[in-house]
């Protein structure tokens, strides 16, 4: 049986109001009926467990910045927890690739991405979608977890 993903809850970004439908008028949950979209996941597996409090912290802050991102629409961070085990990483969904290259190379990011690269493994993923679906999105996300999550991580 698979290790439950907990989904921290959707931060829209600045590019994620009235033109994507889900702003403050539409209710937690409900279906997106945006436009084309740019979705990432991204998943970082400790090589040990206690890297990933420090992992998890750095999400949280880069998380409450997310208001200012230029072109972001959304974002969920993820956790699978885990004694032995855990991962975490975060589903991001942007206006176009030209705002998550931004995000990748902003200094705060940068920065966390340093600090940890050579402590764990990170995947990632990004694909295009003409229609950007909230409960979609999160649902072929939580499927790519949950593949990643049955892989070993390689010291």
């Amino acid at each position: 049986m698979p290790a439950p993903i907990w989904f921290a809850p959707w931060k829209p970004g600045p590019a994620g109001s009235a033109d994507a439908g889900h702003g403050p008028g539409n209710p937690a949950g409900a279906a997106d009926a945006g436009g084309a979209a740019v979705v990432s996941v991204t998943g970082f597996a400790p090589y040990r467990p206690w890297t990933s409090v420090g992992v998890n912290v750095s999400g949280v802050a880069l998380r409450r910045a997310w208001g200012e991102v230029e072109g972001a629409i959304g974002l969920w961070l993820w956790s699978v927890p885990g004694l032995l085990r855990p991962r975490s990483g975060s589903v991001s969904v942007w206006r176009d690739e030209e705002g998550l290259r931004g995000f990748v190379a902003r200094h705060d990011h940068v920065r966390i991405m340093r600090a940890y690269r050579d402590r764990g493994a990170l995947r990632s993923t990004t694909w295009h979608t003409e229609r950007f679906d909230r409960d979609a999105t999160q649902e072929a996300a939580r499927r790519i977890i949950e593949e990643w999550s049955r892989e070993r991580p390689t010291a």
